[in-house]
């Protein structure tokens, strides 16, 4: 089966928004597909991670600019 790719957009959002329609997102998703979450809270940068510890979920990298942050996921079992 091809990985998906996906692409979540909590851009507006704050704390804990990002992190909720995160984890609603990824009910969706099979493991070890992709989801790419860009947010303008500089919290989701580390939030996000975290929830990512604490389900499963393995954090291919961050990146953070003046404006966005983004946290690309493989999902887990």
């Amino acid at each position: 089966m091809a990985r998906v790719v996906s692409r979540l957009d909590t851009r507006g959002l704050i704390c804990p928004m990002p992190v909720i329609r995160t984890q609603e997102h990824i009910k969706q998703l099979a493991a070890g597909d992709e989801l790419e979450v860009v947010a303008t809270d500089p919290g989701a940068l580390h939030d996000i991670p975290a929830w990512c510890r604490v389900h499963g979920h393995q954090v291919l990298d961050t990146l953070e600019d003046a404006t966005e942050v983004t946290v690309r996921i493989r999902i887990g079992t």
